[in-house]
């Protein structure tokens, strides 16, 4: 595991930085510039540089959900993105880079589309008309008639209630939020609360009052927290982030208002980010694995160029709870 120390000296920052940086300090004043360079860092020390590229033939629209900036709120897009990025340079993919925001400007010539994100039917409906060379991540809502690279978050959630039931755990809450994908109206219900719900009904330990829902980012999960510890506690309770940044902002709640951890309030988040590791006390969190996310997305689009491929693939990559000093 690279150390803070580390990631100072290749940032060419100083430790402290770093470590204010990694746990989401809103009072440090440093660039955006900065920040990112930490957080690439962070995500990238274990990559071994490959051979230079050839040239390349090949061009693949690269559709990112989210811009750099919101990339740096959660570092789990980061990692499909170095991911995607290494495996196009090892296939000599030439990748054209646009936002959810920027679709009218992919060219009608384009080889393919690799797109990272929740998007909606008319949306992915646009791709189809582009091109019949579609790979889709992490787009959990719709995939019909595309290949995708897909995370299992039934059995993501059941990992960590699982873990919980295991301490003895009988107050079990969750931490989301909800969306609103481009081109819609209402907000759709995030499949990691509803996998929640569904096995805490099934368990019936499922406890409305436990369910906390804002917004996917470190100050959401800071204020929800903030607001649920108002009242007093009267039981030991565990609680699922739907993703580690809200973990981590209710984890700085818990720190201020003194409650011990995991004694009386524990965290598990969902990703595993590099920050995961770094905050205190460290987050338990379910490993998704991102960068192989992205390189398996450059590899079902390999196998559509290549050969041609008719047929939709869907590939689940496995997940590992990994423990930390939350739970």
């Amino acid at each position: 595991m690279a150390t803070i120390k580390e990631i100072a000296e290749k940032a060419g920052v100083s430790i402290a930085t770093v470590s204010r940086v990694l746990n989401y300090d809103p009072k440090l004043s440093v660039g955006d510039d900065t920040k990112k360079k930490i957080f690439e860092i962070a995500e990238s020390l274990s990559y071994q540089k490959k051979a230079p590229r050839k040239k390349l033939t090949r061009r693949i629209a690269f559709v990112h959900w989210v811009t750099e900036a919101e990339e740096l709120t959660d570092l789990y897009y980061m990692g499909i993105r170095h991911g995607i990025e290494e495996q196009a340079n090892q296939h000599h993919l030439h990748l054209l880079k646009y936002t959810v925001h920027e679709l009218a400007d992919i060219p009608k010539d384009i080889d393919g589309i690799l797109a990272v994100g929740r998007f909606s039917k008319n949306q992915i409906d646009q791709f189809k008309q582009l091109t019949q060379h579609i790979v889709l991540v992490d787009s959990d809502i719709e995939h019909t008639g595309c290949d995708a690279v897909l995370t299992d978050f039934r059995s993501v959630i059941r990992q960590a209630v699982d873990h919980f039931l295991t301490l003895n755990l009988k107050q079990i809450g969750f931490i989301g939020g909800k969306e609103t994908l481009q081109g819609t109206a209402d907000p759709v219900q995030d499949i990691r609360e509803h996998y929640f719900r569904e096995y805490l009904k099934e368990k019936e330990l499922l406890d409305e009052r436990l369910i906390l829902l804002d917004h996917f980012n470190v100050g959401s999960g800071y204020d929800l927290m903030n607001q649920f510890l108002q009242s007093p506690l009267e039981n030991k309770i565990g609680f699922v982030a739907a993703n580690d940044p809200l973990a981590i902002g209710a984890l700085k709640a818990v720190n201020e208002a003194k409650i011990e951890i995991p004694d009386h309030i524990s965290l598990i988040g969902i990703n595993d980010i590099s920050v995961s590791k770094y905050v205190y006390p460290a987050l338990t969190s379910v490993r998704i694995e991102k960068e192989l996310m992205g390189k398996t997305a450059v590899d079902l689009m390999m196998e559509r160029l290549r050969d041609d491929r008719q047929i939709c693939k869907k590939v689940y990559i496995d997940t590992t709870l990994i423990k930390r000093e939350t739970t």
